[in-house]
C-alpha cells in the first residue's frame, strides 16, 4: 500500500469546507517560495483562485490506513529522536513536511556521522545536519528532517527512533546524535614577540586581531605583554600568565623556521607538552598547539604563524572554537585537519 492510494482526489471548485491533507507552496521566481496553505487548512471559497494559480485543480484528503503516518508526524517523531534529551536544541513546527531542530545558544555542534549515514540508508528517509564542529548561532539551523512520500509505514520511522536510543545507550551520557556545547567565558593570557613591537619601532597590528576572535566566542583577553625575540624572556611570560591563572595563553609572531624565531623554542622551554608544531592546513601549517600543565589543570597554548594576522580563515579559526567549548585537542585532531584544509595555496 503507499500513500497515493489513501488520497481522494476532489476538484478544487467542489473543496470547500474539506481539509488540506498537507502543504502546498507558492512559488514566485526571483522573490518568494514558501508555503501558501498548511496542512489542516480548511478550504473558503475565496482560496480558490490563489489554489488555481498555483497549478492546482484538485486537492487531496487524506485517509491514513493502520501502519502509516503523515509526513509531518514523521518529520517530527525524527527529529524528537535525534534531539533526546540533548540541551540547547529546539524543534520547528512542521512546514512543507519538514522539520527543524534550531540551537538557542551560541555554540559549538557536535555530530554523530555515523547515525546519519546509516539514517540516510534507510529508504524514503531524510536526515541533514551541519558538519561536525561547526559554530552555530542562536536560532540556527542544525537539522533537518523528513520523509520522502507524503505518507511513509510507521515501521519507517521507528527504525530511526530505535538506531538513536541505541547510540544514547552507548554513549554512556556523552553526546548521542547531536548536541550543542556552548563557549566557556575563558581568560586568556596574550604574548606578543617580536623586537620590532617591543623596541616600540612598529605598532602591533597582530593582537587586536587575536582579541577580536577570541572575543567572538565570549571569551577575553585579560592582558597583553610585549616580549622581544629572546627564549628566556618569552619562557618568563608564559611563566607569568601560568601563575596568573589564565585558561589559555596565545603567542603572536616568531613561529617560523627562520632561526630568529624562538617561540616554538620558549613553549617547548617553559614545559609545555607539545601536541603539534604545524598543522597540515593552509593557510596555518606553522601553528604550535601545546598544553602547560598547572597544578591540576591543563592550560592550552598556542602559537600563532603570521598568516592569522592577514588570513580571514586559517588553522587557529579551526582550533579556537573547540577550546573555547571545552574541548581538548589531541594529535588525531591535527591530523584530521588536512582533509578539507586548503584554503589557499
Amino acid at each position: 500500500m503507499n500513500g497515493d492510494s489513501m488520497l481522494r482526489e476532489v476538484h478544487v471548485r467542489d473543496a470547500i469546507g474539506l481539509v488540506l491533507a498537507h502543504d502546498l507552496t507558492q512559488i514566485l521566481p526571483g522573490t518568494f517560495k514558501g508555503r501558501l496553505f498548511k496542512k489542516g487548512h480548511v478550504i473558503r471559497e475565496q482560496d480558490i483562485e490563489p489554489l488555481l494559480n498555483i497549478g492546482k485543480e484538485h486537492i487531496y484528503i487524506l485517509s491514513l490506513e493502520d501502519g502509516y503516518i503523515h509526513e509531518d508526524e514523521a518529520a517530527v517523531r525524527m527529529a524528537e529522536a535525534i534531539r533526546s534529551d540533548s540541551e540547547h536544541l529546539s524543534l520547528t513546527e512542521p512546514h512543507e513536511g519538514k522539520v527543524s531542530l534550531i540551537s538557542d545558544i551560541h555554540g559549538l555542534v557536535k555530530v554523530n556521522r555515523e547515525f546519519v549515514d546509516a539514517a540516510n540508508t534507510v529508504e524514503q528517509v531524510v536526515v541533514s545536519t551541519l558538519l561536525n564542529n561547526t559554530i552555530v548561532k542562536p536560532n540556527g539551523v542544525v537539522v533537518g528532517t523528513r520523509v520522502i512520500p507524503l505518507v511513509v509505514k510507521e515501521q519507517t520511522v521507528c527504525q530511526i527512533e530505535q538506531m538513536a536510543l541505541q547510540l544514547k545507550k552507548l554513549a554512556e551520557g556523552e553526546a548521542g546524535v547531536i548536541a550543542i556545547k556552548p563557549f566557556l567565558p575563558l581568560k586568556v593570557g596574550l604574548i606578543t614577540t617580536g623586537g620590532e613591537v617591543y623596541s616600540g619601532r612598529i605598532q602591533d597590528k597582530f593582537g587586536p586581531i587575536v582579541m577580536d576572535k577570541i572575543a567572538a566566542f565570549g571569551s577575553l583577553v585579560v592582558e597583553q605583554r610585549l616580549a622581544p625575540d629572546d627564549r628566556e624572556q618569552i619562557v618568563r611570560e608564559i611563566q607569568y600568565f601560568a601563575e596568573l591563572g589564565v585558561d589559555m595563553i596565545v603567542l603572536t609572531g616568531g613561529m617560523s623556521v627562520d632561526p630568529d624565531d624562538r617561540t616554538p623554542g620558549a613553549i617547548k622551554q617553559a614545559g609545555a607538552d607539545i601536541v603539534s608544531y604545524g598543522t597540515p592546513m593552509l593557510p596555518g601549517s606553522m601553528l604550535m598547539m601545546a598544553y602547560l600543565t598547572v597544578g591540576e589543570r591543563r592550560v592550552p597554548i598556542l602559537g600563532l604563524p603570521g598568516c592569522v594576522m592577514h588570513d580571514p580563515y586559517t588553522s587557529f579559526d579551526v582550533l579556537l572554537p573547540r577550546i573555547c567549548a571545552g574541548e581538548i585537542i589531541d594529535r588525531a585532531d591535527i591530523t584530521a585537519m588536512g582533509y578539507g584544509g586548503l584554503y589557499h595555496c
